[in-house]
């Protein structure tokens, strides 16, 4: 079988995982089937994709995978764990409790090959004692009881907690001790600051984000950067980062520049305003709005318009601005710099709109959301999927 064949016959959703430094550590890619058609082989060919979407990605800073897989069929299940059993990778499988206990001799093994692996759901008594040693981590939901509470430990694992979408969830999972909790509390109301203002360290960012703009020459970009080296440092390694693909190492601003030109130059940029908050709430955002723009930026691939592909990169990067910046958005919009379509589609009523609906919908793992605001956005199920795990793989670079 085509291993990308099966991107057409599931729908993926993913989520990001913090610590509890509340730093990124992972992705949680959410696997669900599109059809009744699926059999082991097209969870062999997803787990031959999963593979090549971690060659990219650097070792964990820490014991949890960079990816972290949950698949919400038995027959796509059955497919994953055969083909690690040929070839074990570094993507955490999470298994339900209720399909492990026929499955613990093929768990076992894996086990013992290196293959990380967790437990989701109440673990049942009965194997309680058969499942030490095979799962490193356990896995409940944001809503469940606390650890005893009805909700059986297993010795030797690691708490992991899933489906945060408050930020008392945040708090309350790290509190039981919980080494990740995979979501984000997009549902808080903005808290807007006072006064209304960018935050200083963003100041330069935005300084040449308007010279860049107005089309200034080179020369009065360089000051900028001259006056603040650790904005050209920053603007260097993203320019160097594989997933802005230029095929030469940038060693200078003005290298760059003439690589890039004034247009790409803006997507960049849009990326160093986005990361250079010290709050740690904003860059906690930023793990989300950059994937965004990456994802659209694959799903713009096809256009002939870079202008275009570029506005998109930009409105995923800046979807979140008004939550990292407490700022309203039709506030910011007057403040920074931004196409007039990227300005419309953030205020829901621009071309980009349907996209970052899609992209909401993809964040909150909901199969039926996700297909509908494919439909809006004209996509189908696979161009999206490998948008997805492509942007993903891009993104390692990035936190």
């Amino acid at each position: 079988m085509n291993s990308s064949s099966v991107l057409d016959e599931v729908v993926l959703a993913y989520g990001p995982v913090f610590d509890q430094r509340r730093q990124l550590c992972c992705l949680r890619l959410s696997v669900f089937p599109a059809g009744p058609t699926l059999s082991p082989a097209d969870g062999e060919a997803l787990w031959e994709l999963l593979g090549q979407a971690l060659a990219q990605a650097p070792q964990p800073r820490d014991e949890l995978p960079r990816l972290w897989v949950s698949v919400a069929s038995e027959v796509l299940l059955d497919g994953l764990l055969q083909a690690a059993q040929r070839a074990p990778n570094q993507a955490l499988v999470e298994v339900p409790a209720f399909l492990a206990g026929e499955r613990l001799p093929a768990l076992r093994s894996l086990a013992r090959a290196g293959q990380p692996l967790a437990l989701s759901g109440d673990v049942p008594p009965q194997l309680k004692s058969s499942v030490p040693g095979v799962f490193k981590w356990l896995c409940r939901g944001a809503q469940e009881g606390r650890p005893g509470e009805g909700l059986l430990q297993l010795p030797g694992s690691s708490l992991l907690v899933v489906g945060a979408r408050w930020e008392r969830d945040l708090e309350s999972a790290f509190a039981q001790g919980a080494v990740a909790v995979a979501g984000w509390p997009m549902d808080e109301e903005l808290r807007l600051a006072t006064p209304l203002a960018v935050p200083p360290e963003l100041r330069g960012v935005l300084d040449l984000m308007n010279r860049v703009e107005r089309e200034e020459p080179v020369a009065r970009l360089e000051a900028v950067l001259t006056a603040d080296p650790t904005l050209a440092y920053r603007l260097l390694r993203y320019l160097n980062a594989s997933a802005f693909g230029l095929r030469a190492e940038i060693s200078s601003f003005r290298h760059g520049l003439m690589m890039l030109g004034h247009r790409r130059l803006k997507r960049w940029l849009a990326l160093l305003l986005v990361s250079g908050s010290q709050d740690l709430s904003s860059r906690m955002l930023m793990a989300v709005s950059s994937r965004r723009g990456l994802i659209l930026d694959q799903l713009a691939g096809s256009l002939t318009d870079e202008a275009m592909r570029s506005e998109m990169f930009i409105c995923g990067v800046f979807s979140l601005l008004d939550r990292m910046l407490r700022m309203p958005m039709d506030e910011l919009i007057r403040s920074v710099p931004m196409p007039l379509r990227v300005q419309e589609s953030l205020l829901a009523r621009g071309p980009y709109s349907p996209h970052l609906d899609l992209l909401r919908a993809v964040e909150q793992g909901s199969a039926a959301d996700i297909r509908a605001c494919a439909d809006a956005a004209l996509l189908g199920c696979g161009e999206l999927n490998r948008a997805i795990l492509k942007g993903l793989a891009l993104s390692w670079e990035l936190d």
